[in-house]
This record gives C-alpha cells, structure tokens and sequence, in this order.
C-alpha cells in the first residue's frame, strides 16, 4: 500500500510530498531496531526513537531506481530529427550507494551521444542516469548500464559515458583515502572505432565555458 506523507509546513508555497510503500517502511524499521541494540545502543532513547522509521524512508529512496524502467524514461521523450553531431551532457550529479557495504558513493557523469534519426530530450539523460543510480551497485556496472540503455533505446551512431566518483567505503573505513578519485568508461559504436571522436568527447568535457 502506498501512502503519501505531507509535510504540513509550507514554506514559500513549497509542499513536501514523499510516497513510501508503508508496509515496507514497517519491516526494514523494525530489523534496524534490531541492529541499532546489537551495535550497543538503546533504541528507546529519545534520540534514536524514530531513527529505524528515518533509515528505512531512507534506504526507499535512495533505492527507488528499482522501480523505474530507464528505457522508458528515454522513449517518453524521443523525437525524429536530422542531425548527426556530438549531443553531449556533462557535470551531471551522481548519488549511489556501493552494494558491498551499503556506504554512498557520488560524483559526476559526463555523457555523449551521435544521433541516428533520433534525439532524445536533455532531461532525460540526467533522469536515465539517476534511475540506475539509486539502486545498489558498482561503478563499473552502473557505467556500463547508462551506456547500453541509451544504445538499445535510441540506436545512435554512438554512446560514450564517463562517471567520476569518490567512494566513501574507501574513505570512511578500509584504505581511509579521502581524496582518491574513481574513473570508469564505456564507449559504443563511433566512439570505440574513432581515436578522433573519442578524443573530441574527452576534450568538451574536460573544457570550461568560463
């Protein structure tokens, strides 16, 4: 059943609205009661009262990808046009969670594409791209699933996805390198057969409009 929770403070004619599947929040809230007693604390303090019911709300959203279906996403807003240049969207935010340890990692993607027929509208991208992060993943999967569906969706001449990322499982436990930085890339079409094409992608998202 799901039910929408409405944040009876409006500010600046702002309404909060959040869907959440109550039955679920009521079973994941329960097993992080559980987990905050055998880590040592007392869940009936009043800091930690509704902590399982935030964390499961939580974990719902940041998981909602789930529920999504990227290819969707795309054929909603496709559109026949000729033009057969570099379609390029950069700096677009990333917020994932790693499925090893269930700690955040974030950072940018930057994507490209070379129209056959089709275009697709700008929005989309950056919603395709949020649609597999908020789901439990890896860098290298997640680059590589954003690159197929926009190749299998829009059959372009060609896909090229970049993602820069910094892990919190490396920084906050483990290694303890706060400042490392993870690359991953996957290309189709144009952008493999082509050193220029690629090159060109390289160069317009590392490049400043300032």
């Amino acid at each position: 059943m799901e039910k929408d929770y409405l944040n009876e403070e409006s500010r600046d004619g702002y309404v909060k609205i959040d869907r959440y599947n109550e039955s679920k929040i009521e079973a994941v809230a329960t097993h992080y009661k559980d987990i905050l007693s055998q880590l040592g604390e007392n869940p009936e303090r009043e800091g930690l009262l509704k902590t399982p019911e935030r964390v499961a709300k939580a974990l719902q959203y940041l998981t909602h990808g789930y529920d999504l279906k990227p290819d969707e996403i795309l054929k909603s807003a496709m559109f026949e046009e000729d033009y057969s240049q570099m379609v390029v969207v950069k700096d677009i935010e990333v917020y994932s969670m790693c499925e090893h340890h269930m700690l955040p990692f974030f950072g940018k993607a930057h994507i490209a594409y070379i129209p056959n027929g089709h275009i697709v509208g700008l929005s989309k991208i950056p919603r395709v791209v949020d649609a597999f992060a908020r789901r439990l993943q890896v860098q290298e999967r997640l680059t590589n699933e954003i690159r197929d569906c926009i190749q299998n969706t829009l059959n372009p001449m060609g896909v090229a996805v970049v993602m820069e990322c910094r892990h919190l499982c490396m920084a906050m436990r483990g290694v303890q390198k706060q400042n490392s930085v993870t690359t991953t890339s996957a290309f189709t079409g144009t952008f493999l057969s082509n050193d220029k094409t690629r090159a060109e992608f390289l160069r317009l998202i590392t490049a400043s409009l300032d």
